[in-house]
């Protein structure tokens, strides 16, 4: 194996200080903490094995790299996600211990942005991701993604207009706290009626629960429904403890029952109050939020 003068432990210190970017460009195209952490560790395996020589600048050589393998998870996800009983959505990450996971810019990171980014093929999200998240050149991306320029620019553009369509601007940060804060309040409680002033009234809750007994099977819509929904949250886990954490870059509502986590729940915030509610259920997809706690204080993380 070539090195080009440079010892592995050069190669790895280097590999090190651009690991929290090459997670966060894999985990927002992917929307998967551990389909990430994969990733990065093939990224790793590689550059062991490159020519380091040959490489001119190894923060973009390597973003070039886990841009391709994830959008070629990405690809192959899509098969084992056609199988999935119920909303998917992405597996939460924790940001309190690096707060945009590498990213020149948070906004593609909150869970319903996640969310909606799964709609895009994965060259678009790639492309998006590149773009708005980490604010790379368009010559940069193209050669990432294996496009020419000016069809790089047409795919985040449409990526762009479908994004905007679907998703809302995020109300003030003290505003969405608030109202998180009585929505615990309520639902810890099971006040149904608490519940519904806190909610708009077309408020939509997903569940994924991946074919959990119990756990909703489509989209719930209407203040009514979603408000008794989730008081029975209380009888559901009973016992469970709730806290507010950082999940993706905003507070979220996580319950812990018996010292383990068993639900994690992202909203959004209009006007009119919570205006959408993402309930992560699935044990693997809490694991692997309670792993990310440990992503970049674990010494030698997965190297």
């Amino acid at each position: 194996m070539a090195d080009g003068g440079q010892s592995l432990e050069q190669a790895a210190d280097a590999f090190q200080e651009l690991r929290p970017r090459l997670f966060g460009i894999a985990y927002r195209v992917l929307g998967s903490v551990s389909e990430a952490e994969d990733v990065v560790q093939d990224v790793w395996v590689r550059w062991q094995g490159v020519d380091r020589a040959t490489v001119e600048e190894p923060g973009a050589y390597l973003a070039k790299i886990t841009t391709r393998l994830a959008i070629n998870v990405a690809q192959s996800a899509r098969v084992r996600r056609e199988a999935y009983v119920g909303p998917w959505l992405p597996e939460p990450v924790d940001t309190g211990v690096d707060p945009q996971v590498g990213a020149e810019r948070g906004e593609a990171l909150r869970l319903a942005v996640l969310h909606v980014l799964q709609k895009l093929n994965p060259v678009e999200r790639a492309a998006y991701v590149l773009r708005e998240a980490f604010d790379y050149p368009y010559d940069d991306i193209a050669v990432m993604i294996q496009q020419s320029q000016a069809n790089t620019r047409q795919i985040v553009s449409r990526a762009r207009k479908r994004l905007s369509a679907e998703r809302r601007d995020p109300v003030d940060p003290a505003e969405h706290r608030r109202l998180l804060d009585a929505f615990v309040a309520a639902a810890r409680d099971g006040d149904v009626a608490a519940l519904e002033d806190v909610l708009a009234a077309d408020v939509v809750a997903y569940a994924d629960g991946n074919g959990m007994r119990g756990v909703a099977r489509l989209e719930i819509i209407g203040v009514d429904r979603v408000a008794k929904v989730t008081a029975f949250a209380q009888k559901f886990f009973p016992g469970a403890e709730y806290s507010i954490v950082e999940a993706n870059g905003e507070p979220c509502v996580l319950l812990v029952q018996d010292g383990t986590p068993v639900a994690l729940v992202s909203a959004t915030v209009g006007p009119d109050g919570i205006d959408a509610l993402y309930w992560v259920l699935t044990p693997e997809k809490l694991a692997a939020y309670e792993r990310s706690t440990h992503r970049l204080t674990t010494p030698g993380w997965r190297m």
